[in-house]
């Protein structure tokens, strides 16, 4: 978390248009302030009433985000036939600085952006999956109505940051900027009072009002993976991205606490909120703070591959989840990792899709190993493509894919073995419930891999005239002397030891929503 004194260095700025300043005034009563902001509004000031009335422009902006998707289909003769289809979705944004001649404003991701192909992990209303995204765009707007697009404002993207569900969007034109401070989301307390302005429905500038009903969540939902608290206000689709405010109990004035972006689909009026304090590196400098995309995985390195090649060996189910398939890896006595991606049916079908040789390397800090030999397979067996056989395009996929692969079995496999002990104490329970969190969020995120890989496999399985290699063959069998795998000192292999996979299905856990809804954007 970015320090209380970074959050000063945003200050309140002069209104673009009527160049009124944001009044200062003596605290308000004492009653109202258990904390740094208030639990009533009648905490806020007098001038900053007057001040909100008499502003003749808002700084909240009703941004129209639109796409085109081309979808691939085949006519009655067998000839491609390619289709177009338009789509739109409205949000709310905030301008909050003036730089360079631009105007920054504060959304959600969401908002801003659209998936490149769709899927049933990216759905889009309207279009059907496996449809490429070819053009977007983004303005500001009047509403959700509006149709004539000579007055309204192109927008260009200046950075975006999936976890946090944050974009910062740019406006060449000068716009009313908001009078008020970035305050601290960390200091929000159950029971303060909170001012959300935005556009519900992308029909017109509200303002609604509500409290804090809990000071901290931590959002682990897909892809995201921050901090919220929630509110109790009454928003609508539409309200993604609106700035929600406080009153701060020194100054009696609005500041700036957080950006709300989503609510729970089976609660009323229960909707979550990012913390700004997360959000200050992104406003002020326009670059997304690091964080682990997966909390409790280790780093691709040595010690991972000892591990994984370990577990693999004791382990008579060496299996683990891969987007919506069921992936295992075997070990083989000179020190190659064998992974191996099954149907969705496994293991009903327990032919493999692929088979890739994960090859030890000579020193540490050549990282986790390299890619060898790589099996494409269907009911008829399995055939080798020879690395001079493959493309670069195709090279970069299996390579993309033995990396998430890798991940996959490393917290999997972490997740697997935190379970026997996860009663042990609070903090063994809690490591081994965000590593199950971390697992879904990868199964999701991996299904198109999981899919582009079985693509692969209808493309490159053996046909009737081509030899095949069955399974064992390839799992017991390390290269010939002499054969190249990817770089000419590459050792011959040694007796194998590893039986082929055994009939059983791999632990698949699902997500649990017990006791709450689904979150789900609110807009854009």
């Amino acid at each position: 978390m970015v320090g209380w004194m970074v959050g000063l260095s945003v200050v309140a700025v002069s209104l673009a248009v009527s160049g009124t300043e944001a009044p200062s005034e003596t605290p308000p009563p004492a009653p109202y302030c258990e904390g740094e902001y208030a639990d009533s509004y009648a905490a806020l000031s007098r001038k900053a009433r007057a001040f909100e009335q008499a502003m003749r422009k808002k700084y909240t902006y009703c941004v129209r985000s639109t796409a085109v998707y081309e979808c691939l289909s085949y006519g009655a003769e067998g000839n491609v036939r390619r289709t177009r289809t338009p789509v739109s979705a409205h949000g709310t944004a905030f301008a909050y600085k003036q730089q360079a001649g631009e105007t920054l404003l504060l959304t959600n991701e969401h908002v801003v952006e659209w998936p490149d192909v769709t899927s049933d992990a990216h759905p889009v209303d309207g279009v059907p999956s496996g449809c490429k995204r070819v053009k977007d765009g983004l303005s500001i707007v009047e509403n959700e109505a509006d149709k004539y697009d000579r007055d309204d404002i192109p927008l260009s993207k200046a950075v975006v940051d999936p976890q946090l569900d944050l974009a910062v969007i740019r406006s060449k034109e000068p716009l009313t900027v908001m009078p008020w401070k970035v305050g601290r989301s960390a200091a929000v307390r159950e029971r303060d009072v909170v001012d959300v302005r935005g556009f519900p429905l992308g029909v017109f500038n509200a303002t609604n009002m509500g409290k804090v009903i809990s000071a901290y969540d931590r959002d682990e939902y897909k892809e995201w993976y921050h901090d919220d608290f929630v509110i109790d206000a009454l928003l609508s689709q539409g309200n993604s991205g609106s700035p929600v405010l406080a009153i701060s109990c020194k100054t009696g004035e609005f500041e700036l606490v957080g950006v709300y972006h989503a609510g729970y689909s089976r609660g009323s009026a229960l909707n979550v909120v990012v913390g700004i304090d997360q959000a200050r590196d992104l406003m002020n400098n326009l670059r997304r703070t690091p964080r682990r995309a997966m909390e409790g995985t280790t780093p691709l390195d040595a010690l991972a591959r000892a591990r994984v090649a370990k577990r693999a060996e004791v382990s008579a189910t060496p299996f683990f989840p891969f987007g919506s398939r069921t992936a295992a890896v075997f070990p083989r006595a000179d020190g190659t990792l064998l992974f191996a991606l099954y149907e969705q049916d496994f293991p009903r079908r327990v032919h493999p899709l692929l088979v890739m040789e994960d090859l030890p390397v000579a020193s540490a800090d050549e990282g986790f190993g390299k890619v060898g030999r790589v099996w494409f397979g269907g009911e008829r067996g399995l055939l080798e493509r020879p690395r001079a056989e493959q493309d670069a395009e195709l090279q970069q996929q299996l390579s993309r894919l033995l990396d998430a692969l890798r991940r996959d079995a490393t917290l999997a496999f972490s997740y697997q073995d935190s379970l026997p002990g996860s009663d042990e104490s609070r903090q063994t329970f809690d490591t081994s419930a965000r590593l199950g969190k971390t697992l879904e969020r990868t199964i999701v995120a991996h299904r198109e891999l999981s899919n582009a890989a079985a693509e692969l496999a209808d493309r490159f399985a053996p046909d009737i005239t081509e030899p095949a290699t069955r399974t064992e063959s390839v799992l017991k069998s390390p290269p010939p002397p002499g054969i190249h795998l990817g770089r000419a000192d590459e050792p011959a292999g040694q007796p194998p030891v590893v039986a082929p996979p055994r009939d059983t299905g791999a632990r698949q856990p699902a997500k649990s929503t017990q006791g709450k809804g689904a979150r789900t954007p609110s807009g854009g």
